[in-house]
């Protein structure tokens, strides 16, 4: 980030290569028992909440690795949202307005007040109805590879980006990713992937009032740079971070990278998550 990081709050440089695996837990959420990822380190009561948002059809299981490197420092939660990993599977499939509720409602019935979000693509369109819908209830937020760009908004060109992105992502994540479209379902494979397209993320951005970290892998397809550069440019406190030879899934595929960039943004924000400021064109090279 091009602004500095005070000393005294810069992260651990050392915790950046430290791992904290993660315990499994299931909480009944309105008759719904909900799966997540949750960090098992002991840390100050104080500790900064982390809430992971997994992308498109995929689970938790996609964060695991940003999870770990997040947990020596903070609390770290990673939900699977109902329909998908191991959550129950609704009959009705939720939309994104409900997704967003039943975040919240997860929120609750864990006893978590705030939190910071950090999301991957599909994840970020969430967490950005999320702010929108419960302004109250979110710290600050980061949208890694935030989907879906308004200028290629159909699904051969998202296929074709997808495909462009393959070489650019740790061959086990294909395993992973089928599992969890397996479990989710064809029905609820192709709705999702209709509210992803359907969504206009960029109505929505200018009401996020919290600090917000636009990241972007320099490889990505389906994020170009133009993309998100609007994107941070419609954030009432936006910044963009674009993380070299990475491409859409850093969360998996290059979680150090993000976990360095998460960490730094954090901290930068601590003091000042009540002001106002403004800096949309900082970027990561």
């Amino acid at each position: 980030l091009s602004s500095p990081i005070p000393n005294s709050r810069r992260p651990n440089s050392r915790n950046l290569m430290n791992k904290v695996k993660l315990d499994s837990f299931y909480t009944a959420v309105n008759g719904i028992s909900m799966h997540a990822r949750v960090s098992a380190e002991a840390l100050p009561k104080d500790a900064s909440v982390v809430i992971l948002v997994h992308g498109l059809v995929v689970s938790s299981r996609h964060m695991i690795p940003t999870a770990e490197l997040l947990a020596p420092d903070y609390k770290v939660y990673a939900p699977d949202l109902p329909g998908y990993g191991e959550s129950d599977k609704p009959l009705g499939i939720l939309e994104l307005s409900e997704l967003a509720d039943a975040l919240c409602r997860w929120m609750d019935a864990v006893g978590l007040e705030k939190a910071t979000m950090l999301g991957n693509s599909f994840g970020c369109q969430i967490i950005v109805e999320f702010a929108v819908r419960y302004p109250t209830r979110i710290d600050r937020a980061i949208l890694q590879g935030p989907t879906t760009d308004r200028h290629a908004r159909t699904l051969p060109q998202q296929l074709f980006r997808f495909l462009l992105d393959s070489p650019n992502e740790d061959p086990k994540l294909g395993a992973i990713v089928s599992y969890d479209y397996w479990l989710a379902g064809l029905p609820r494979i192709v709705r999702t992937i209709q509210i992803c397209l359907e969504d206009r993320i960029e109505e929505k951005l200018p009401y996020v009032c919290v600090p917000t970290l636009v990241v972007r892998g320099k490889l990505d397809p389906l994020v170009p740079q133009k993309w998100a550069e609007e994107v941070t440019s419609l954030l009432p406190q936006g910044k963009l971070a674009v993380i070299p030879g990475v491409g859409h899934t850093p969360n998996y595929s290059a979680p150090l990278e993000l976990a360095r960039v998460a960490k730094g943004f954090i901290h930068a924000t601590e003091p000042d998550l009540d002001g106002k400021g403004k800096s949309h064109a900082n970027t990561l090279q």
